[in-house]
């Protein structure tokens, strides 16, 4: 095994390790932050039960400025998608062909197709 090959293996290897590693911590943070979330909800439920504690997981966030867009631009291109698949495209190839021969006679009549 050559030089780079070898060094690209350890690479390889370590950065697998370290990343795998790096997910299982993270995934035991959130385990923690969510067991540690539930004892701080009991907690208050035992010690004020007559108020009603939600959640910041189960709390209702007003959508920003982008989300607003973001909605309001889909709705937009469904609209567009909607309106291009709900029309009749041989209606409109036949008014096309009806507009073209309209103005062509137009044009016959008013002496401009002569030569």
């Amino acid at each position: 095994m050559g030089f780079i090959a070898g060094f690209i293996g350890g690479v390889t290897l370590t950065s697998s390790a370290l990343y795998l590693s790096t997910l299982i911590h993270q995934r035991n943070r959130l385990q923690q932050s969510l067991s540690v979330r539930q004892s701080a909800h009991l907690l208050k439920q035992i010690y004020d039960p007559d108020r009603i504690y939600t959640p910041p997981s189960m709390r209702e966030h007003t959508a920003g400025i982008e989300d607003l867009a973001k909605d309001r631009w889909n709705r937009e291109v469904e609209r567009a998608v909607r309106r291009v698949q709900e029309t009749d495209w041989r209606e409109v190839g036949r008014e096309v062909e009806e507009a073209a021969l309209g103005a062509w006679e137009r044009i016959r009549k008013s002496g401009g197709g002569e030569k």
